[in-house]
Order: structure tokens, then sequence, then C-alpha cells
């Protein structure tokens, strides 16, 4: 067989040009404004390489073509098996999109799937040639072309899918029309369908610990849950869960909430629901949620527990208002928290990981422009920008699998929960962005004024547990760690294993997973990892082992929510939750 007569020589010839082209096509592509990440940033600025680089690395890239090229021949004389120039280009670990048999069963098949992948890893290299002013610049050039290569990718498209042919073959044309009609129905709905929906409902098999909604204002509900023990800690805990998504991500089904675990444990809990703001909350800035949010519900809790102190938590951004809160508290002098747990939260900036890479002083000033005065960040935007962090598993996994292939996703809470989106108000946004992605400055004493006071991380003296998780792509761990230098306390510093969700919904009773500790937090990041100690099982046993040494002592479970001034207004979920952005 030669290359003149092999019938699949064309589609080859074709492929051997293919990431030339798809070089020229990305770097065409910056230009466009579909290359603007949904945060925005500045143009990109790109330099010439340098020439005898560039030439050496495409001299490197038809080598190693004409070698895949040559081996995929041979194969093809050898009837599929490898003969005797074995080559083969191999997706990076945990890519599955080429896993399917389909994928290697044809020569074409298996050679489109080599050849993207040496096409892709060449854009790599190129983007690492690219000359461009700054380390920030230049992970914006990798972040993009990573979405770029994952939009490109042959598992996308039916012509180039083997897994599409095969199952449109096997049921006669049906897992076409069922992909259409997943696909009208997305449309439809807006987004891409993760999970199934009909499986999940807020209040029925979702946020179902037993509680009830005690006090709300316009940005949120404060729920009390119901005592699962007999004696409790004197002091309640207080959660404070980000803004940008919904609380139940840590009160999903009962044996994954750690909602439940907390009060299992015998704590009180109380919990902020933030309201998903419409166009009538828009005006809403940092301060109103602080003031609204953390501020009024330690003061609530303390009230209905009859306490001087309670034990706080913040879970993401919520960590971040809460410790903002904490801090206004502080300059005025009072002394209402026992102990602060801190859960994938940020207060030192400094490294935001690939959310920060697009927030610069031009998207600043825009989002400043259009929403800083009034209007809201939509939830699709939000969930648009968190999407593209994971382009592969978020995104194009479900494009091949929905419309391709024609499948419905199986039921998966977590996945659930994520696709039920919040908007934000504009100036709370606007604040959040300029003051603290931007210029860092929460972790300078005494530079940012809210709620009239001048905050001091420093003051914020009570003892603290900080957990990172070391996957963490949102809330990278060692930045994470700063914490450990900003707050005023004695710091317990716990690293999760897995990411930003998964390593904080880690059930206890079911023993996955694993976690580092160590007391001792005077080296940097790195350090402290090396002398820590890998534990099995999941964080949150320690965490409660934790918290019972700030408990304040016991008292008899209270029997009804609330007290005299702040009655039962509905049962827990309450309606906050409840609502779509």
């Amino acid at each position: 067989m030669s290359q003149t007569t092999d019938p699949f020589a064309p589609v080859m010839q074709q492929m051997m040009q293919a990431g030339q082209a798809m070089a020229q096509q990305f770097f065409g592509f910056l230009g466009t404004p579909q290359a603007q990440h949904p945060l925005g940033g500045a143009p990109i600025q790109i330099g010439t390489p340098d020439p005898a680089k560039l030439s050496a690395l495409q001299r490197d890239f038809m080598e190693k073509q004409t070698r895949l090229w040559n081996a995929m021949l041979e194969k093809g004389r050898s009837g599929g098996k490898d003969g005797g120039a074995p080559f083969e280009i191999h997706a990076e670990s945990g890519d599955r999109r080429f896993s399917a048999p389909e994928w290697r069963a044809s020569p074409v098949f298996d050679y489109i799937r080599q050849s993207y992948l040496l096409n892709a890893g060449f854009l790599r290299e190129l983007v690492e040639l690219a000359p461009v002013e700054d380390d920030k610049a230049k992970n914006r050039l990798r972040f993009l072309a990573r979405q770029y290569l994952d939009a490109a990718a042959p598992s996308n498209f039916a012509a180039t899918n083997p897994e599409f042919i095969k199952l449109a073959v096997e049921s006669k044309g049906q897992s076409i029309t069922e992909g259409i009609n997943n696909l009208i129905r997305d449309v439809e709905k807006g987004r891409i369908s993760m999970t199934d929906d009909s499986a999940f409902e807020v209040g029925r098999n979702l946020a179902t610990t037993p509680g009830a909604v005690v006090y709300e204002n316009e940005l949120m509900q404060l729920i009390q849950y119901s005592p699962l023990t007999d004696k409790v800690a004197k002091r309640p805990l207080v959660i404070v869960p980000p803004c940008i998504n919904k609380f139940y991500i840590l009160d999903l089904q009962a044996e994954n909430s750690f909602v439940r675990y907390a009060v299992e444990q015998g704590n009180t809990v109380f919990l902020v629901s933030w309201r998903n703001p419409k166009a009538e909350q828009g005006h809403f800035g940092w301060n109103d949620y602080l003031e609204q949010g953390p501020l009024t519900a330690l003061a609530v809790a303390r009230e209905i527990a009859k306490v001087d102190q309670v034990n706080a938590l913040g879970f993401c951004v919520g960590g971040t208002i809460l410790s903002s809160a904490l801090g206004v508290l502080a300059a005025r002098g009072e002394d209402w928290v026992a102990s602060l747990t801190l859960l994938t939260t940020l207060l030192d900036f400094s490294d935001t990981g690939e959310i920060g890479l697009f927030i610069d002083e031009q998207s600043c000033a825009s989002r400043d422009a259009t929403i800083g005065k009034g209007g809201l960040l939509t939830g699709r935007e939000l969930s648009g920008t968190f999407s593209a962090l994971r382009a592969n598993d978020l995104i194009w996994n479900y494009v091949s699998g929905n419309y391709l292939k024609g499948q419905k996703p199986p039921a998966f809470d977590l996945l659930y929960w994520n696709s039920d989106s919040t908007n934000l108000p504009g100036p709370f946004t606007a604040w959040y962005m300029r003051n603290l992605y931007l210029n860092n400055s929460l972790r300078v004493p005494g530079k940012l004024e809210m709620c009239g006071a001048k905050v001091d991380l420093g003051q914020v003296k009570m003892p603290s547990y900080l957990l990172a998780t070391r996957e963490d792509h949102i809330v990278p761990w060692q930045t994470a760690y700063q914490s450990t230098r900003l707050l005023g306390g004695k710091t317990k510093f716990v690293l999760g294993a897995s990411g930003h969700i998964a390593g904080v919904v880690n059930p206890a009773a079911k023993n996955k997973r694993s976690y580092w500790a160590n007391d001792d937090t005077r080296s940097d990041a790195e350090g402290w990892l090396a002398a820590a100690e890998e534990r099995k099982g999941s964080w949150w046993s320690d965490w409660a082992d934790w918290l019972k040494q700030h408990a304040g002592g016991e008292c008899a479970a209270r029997k009804k929510p609330g007290n005299t001034k702040y009655k039962a207004i509905e049962p827990a979920p309450g309606r906050y939750v409840k609502e779509k952005a």
C-alpha cells in the first residue's frame, strides 16, 4: 500500500496542515470580540517570536507529523497492529474525550484524534514562544489557547466524532433526534443541562435539614435549624455561605449535608440564605452586604441564643464578607465572635488563579461605568465564567453527550446546584473586583473603609480554623494560606484533598479522601505542606473536635426556633433560596 493509493491519504494530507492553520486562526481569534473573557480584560499585545526558536518548533512539528503519518500507514499495512514504526500521541492525564474504543478502531478517526493532540501541543508551544508584556498576559494567552483548543476538539463535531456515528447507525438515527430535542430544550432554558433537573427540588430532596426562617431583610433570610441532640453548645454556630451561588451546597442531601452534620455535633446552627437579587436590589453594595448579612445575622443569633459570643463560619466569598464584617466589629470595639472558621476563602488576593487573569484596570473601569452605580451581574455571566475555567468538564462534555450522542446526563445533586445560578448587584460586584481582586487592599491594615470603619484584619483576634483544598482552581491553597499572616488570632490551617467544592463537601461518614494538618504555620505554604501529616478521611471530624473547644459549655436544646422578638416566618429552606436568576 503506497501513500498515493491509500484511500485515506487526502484526509491525512489535510490534517498535516491543520496545526499551522490552527495556530494562524488562534492568533487571528485573539483580535475578535469572542476572545474576551466574561470578566473582560485589555487586549493582549503580542510581539514577534524569536525566528530561530520558531523555525526549530516548526521543524519539530513537521517531523512529528511525518512520524505519525508513517506510523499510521504502517499500522494500516499490518491490519491494525503496530508495525515497525511505533509512534503515538497520547492525551494528557485525565483527558477522557478520546477514551472510547471507536477512536482507535478506524485509521481515519485514530489519525484525526492523534493529529488534533499533536496540533494542540504545537499551539501550546507556540504560545510559550510568543513575547508578551508580563506573566499575567502570558497566563491569559495560555488560558485563551486552552479555550480555543477545547472548542476545536474533533469530539465536539458530528463529522469527526466516531462515537456519534456509531450511535446514529445503531439507533437508526434516534440518537440524532434525541440530540436535537436536547438542544432545543437547552436553548429554551438558556443553559446547557448538566444533570437531570427533574430529579431534584430544593426543599423536597435538597436543603431538607429541618429548621425555620427566623429573620429576613431585603438581602437575606436567617435560618435557625432544629436541634438533633438533647444538649447543645451554648454558643451557636453562624454560617455565612457565598452570595455568588445558593447556600444549599452546604445542605445537599442528608448524607452529604455539612449543615446537618454540624447540627448532629450538638450545635445550634444559624445560616444566612442570600437573596437572588433582581433589578430592585441592583443598587446594593459591599457595605450593604456586610450590614444586612453577617453583622445582622450575628446580632440576631446572639439575641436568640442569649449569649455574648457565637462561633462563625464563612465559605468562599462568604468567608471574605464575614472576615470583613469582623474587621468592622473589631474597629467598633465589639467582640461578638469566639471562633472563626474559613473554608476556601481569600483574604489576600495576590494570586487568584485564572479568575484574576482578566481583571485589570480596563475591565474594572468597564464594570464601574456599566453596573457600578446600579444594575446586575447576571447569573448567566457568572456561570459562564466559572464553567470556562473547566470547559472540557462543564461545557464540551455536555455538548458531545447531550447534543451529538442524544444522551441525558444522570442525576447529580452537586451539578444541579452548579446550574442554579444567582445574580449579583452591580455596585457590590464592581467594588469587590476593584478593591479586592485588582488592588488587593483587604490585606493592608486600614486601607479599606467599610461601614464607616477602617478595617484591619490583624485586629480580628479570635482563634481561626482555616481550610483550603489542594486542587482548588478558584482559591489557590497557597494564597488561602496567607490568611495565617493576616488574622490576629491563633490560626489552625488544614489542607483538604480535591477541589473547591468536593474538598469541602466531604462527609465524615463516607471516610473518603484525606487532609493534611500541621499546627506550625511559621514557614511558607510549601514548607508547611512538606512538614504536614496526611490523615485519611474527612476534615469534618477534625473541625468538629476543634469547634468543641469553643462551645462555651452546654445547655438544653431549644425546642422552638426564634424567640418572642424573632418568630418563625416560614419553614427552612425559605423562599429566597428558591428564587431563580
